[in-house]
């Protein structure tokens, strides 16, 4: 990796931070400039995945006001994200990586639909699937939502906003916060999997890592000046931005 190619993923990792915290899909960004550097898609794959977990941390921090009393909701939730994200990480190693380039786009695109219509969602759900604690439906949907995010993390905040805006009666800024605690949980999850089964690219993950532990709490900042409304507005234009991208590359 040459010095001008360091400075690249060390910027990416900052712009990916601040993006993961704010809406999610930070490795839009970080993925594509690891891979221009010559890494392979696995490689780069697991490295990113590593690389992002101090960002995550560092974004569940900075949200931490949002996250008071809310221990008892997100211990069952952060067993269901890690069995998930234990499971995507195995299909890693183990599937090609045609399987879920076709799934990626699908999934990415009905977790943007249920943004949009969010508020007409939970407000049509309440007293039928939407709780407080968000039940088994919002625990299994995060599972499935999990698998992903171990084998893939690109998108993987959008789809966490989806579920639990859908099938929690809790504000958006909160949810965010949620779903800081639950990419972290995931990518270490996933992370401590590659430690022991994949190639790591030490130098792009530690580039990554600083970048993304300075550029969550920015992240954080814009997003809580935000807004319901523009906020969804930027998590959907983030995310169509993304999906574009998936489909057409």
């Amino acid at each position: 990796m040459t010095l001008w190619e360091a400075v690249a993923v060390l910027l990416a990792g900052f712009a990916g931070g601040a993006l993961n915290t704010a809406v999610g899909s930070g490795t839009l960004v970080t993925f594509p400039v690891l891979l221009a550097t010559g890494l392979p898609p696995v490689t780069a794959t697991v490295s990113n995945a590593l690389g992002l977990i101090p960002g995550s941390v560092s974004g569940a921090f900075a949200y931490r006001r949002e996250l008071a009393g809310q221990r008892r909701l997100l211990l069952p939730l952060c067993v269901s994200a890690a069995a998930g994200g234990l499971v995507g990480a195995g299909l890693l190693m183990v599937l090609p990586p045609g399987v879920f380039a076709t799934v990626v786009p699908v999934l990415v695109g009905l977790a943007l639909l249920l943004i949009a219509v969010q508020p007409l969602l939970t407000r049509a759900l309440r007293g039928r699937l939407t709780r407080p604690g968000g039940g088994l439906p919002l625990r299994i949907g995060l599972g499935v939502a999990s698998v992903y995010g171990g084998y893939f993390s690109a998108g993987q905040g959008i789809l966490y906003v989806a579920l639990s805006g859908a099938l929690l009666d809790a504000p958006l800024q909160r949810i965010n916060a949620l779903k800081n605690v639950l990419v972290a949980q995931v990518n270490a999850v996933a992370a401590g999997f590659f430690l022991i089964a994949a190639d790591i690219h030490w130098p792009a993950a530690l580039l990554i890592a600083a970048g993304a532990t300075a550029g969550a709490p920015f992240g954080a900042r814009a997003a809580r000046r935000l807004r319901p409304v523009a906020l969804r507005a930027l998590i959907l234009t983030v995310g169509t931005a993304g999906l574009l991208h998936m489909t057409l590359s």
